[in-house]
């Protein structure tokens, strides 16, 4: 997985932050999306990898619960988590036991649950009144 992780954040258009990312998104028949981080000059219309894989798993059919695990590198020596937008997405479309792979540029793994990322998600339930 680090391997492919590392060509794929080759991909990243990352010009702004210089910081890319890649993402692959196993589902529990063990299909692949990947996702890189993609960028613009005004920050906010770019997309982060976490959330490009998983875009390209729901257009493709597949579903909430679908989701075995998901594996993110980034360039930084240290290992990073993904950031809060993408937890929302991710706490949205996975179960609580998911496993989170983390990566740093080294290949150095920590791995973490959906539930541990995400201890207190905002869910449709807060929006009922």
């Amino acid at each position: 997985m680090k391997e492919k992780l590392l060509n794929l954040m080759k991909n990243a258009y990352a010009k702004y932050s210089n910081f890319p990312v890649a993402a692959i998104v196993i589902t529990k028949d063990n299909k692949e999306f990947s996702g890189v981080n993609v960028e613009d000059a005004s920050y906010h219309a770019g997309s982060c990898a976490e959330r490009v894989a998983l875009f390209s798993m729901i257009t493709s059919g597949y579903k909430k619960g679908d989701i075995k695990e998901i594996n993110i590198m980034t360039s930084s020596k240290n290992i990073a988590t993904p950031c809060f937008v993408c937890r929302q997405m991710i706490s949205e479309l996975c179960d609580l036991d998911t496993k989170i792979n983390c990566y740093n540029n080294k290949g150095d793994l920590k791995t973490f649950t959906v539930a541990s990322l995400c201890p207190h998600p905002f869910s449709s339930d807060d929006l009922k009144r």
